[in-house]
Parts: structure tokens; sequence; C-alpha cells
């Protein structure tokens, strides 16, 4: 079996300065959560933090070593774990990174390949189907797209290539019978 990779980066979702409300214990014994997505991954976590000055949206280090911000890494969640605010900053986060990362997504659109006979990574995406699906195959076989404004003038049916990458991430995270996961992992 595969060792699971570890996140290095996440970016925080929530600040739970007491702990999570149902927390049975006192409140002066309850330690401050972080709840955060990783940035390669999407792995949803809660954190340790160091030190309280941590908001919304900051950029953490959760990898080996000496950790600036974060003590340590508490446990991976699931999505119905994650609070309201999580849940509502959530997709902002998940398109803060795809935009960060968007040499990686346009790979897929170059790179993605057949998972059995009858389906193409490419139909996991919203709005994809075979006819779609051909004209992006021919399309990079001309020559490879280099960024979401390329594949949005190559392809007029696709106007925000990022928006489709942000939906499936979010349909694998927020979906636990998800069978493929593409962007996340299980």
């Amino acid at each position: 079996m595969k060792a699971e990779k570890k996140e290095v980066n996440a970016i925080v979702l929530d600040v739970l300065l007491k702990g999570h409300a149902e927390d049975p214990r006192p409140t002066f014994k309850r330690e401050p959560i972080l709840q955060a997505v990783g940035v390669e991954q999407f792995k949803l976590l809660e954190l340790i933090p160091k030190k309280i000055e941590i908001q919304i949206y900051d950029n953490v280090y959760i990898g080996d070593g000496e950790r600036e911000k974060i003590e340590r890494v508490k446990r991976r969640i699931r999505y119905d774990d994650l609070t309201q605010t999580a849940k509502l900053e959530l997709p902002f986060v998940v398109e803060r990174i795809v935009k960060e990362r968007e040499p990686d997504f346009v790979q897929f659109f170059n790179k993605s390949i057949s998972v059995t006979p009858k389906l193409h990574m490419l139909h996991l995406l919203p709005g994809i189907g075979k006819k779609l699906m051909w004209e992006i195959l021919e399309e990079r076989e001309k020559k490879p797209f280099e960024s979401f404004a390329e594949i949005t003038q190559r392809i007029k049916s696709i106007p925000h290539p990022e928006k489709m990458i942000i939906s499936r991430i979010l349909e694998e995270l927020q979906d636990p019978d998800v069978k493929y996961h593409v962007f996340t992992s299980k």
C-alpha cells in the first residue's frame, strides 16, 4: 500500500478560539482549534495553533520541521465535521487555491486519461460530455493548453474551465460516496 502524502501547507477556514462548542470540558480546558484545507490534496484538517493571531484565509505551514504558527495537526476531518463558517468559506478558498495553482489544473486538461473503457477523466468535470471531451482531446493534440484563458479561447463552450475544476473539488469533498477522486485524496 502506498504511503499517504502529507499536506505541507493549509489555508484556514475557521478559527475556534475556545475549541468546539459541543466539547463537554469546561471552556478554560479546551484548546483553540483551526479548521483548514490542504493546498495540495484539499485534505480537510483540524490544527492546533501555537499563537492565537491566526485568521481565516491565512496560509499556514504544516509540514515536517519547525512550524511558525501551528503546534500540531490534530486530525483529518470530513466535510460534515466542518463548522458552518468553514463550509461557507470553503468554496472561496478552493477557488483561490485553483487560481494560485493554475498550471497544475491546466495540465489536467492536457494529460487526463481514460479511467475505464467508457469513462474519461474529463467526463468527471461537470458539463463535459462526449462531444466536448473529444473537442478538448483534439485541441490538446494540436498544442497543449497553457492557461485557463487559452482553454476558453480555443474551446468556446468552456467559458470558465476553473469553475468546472472548483465544482469537481467541492463535490469530491462534500460527497463521501464519490467514486473517483481526481483532485482530492480519499
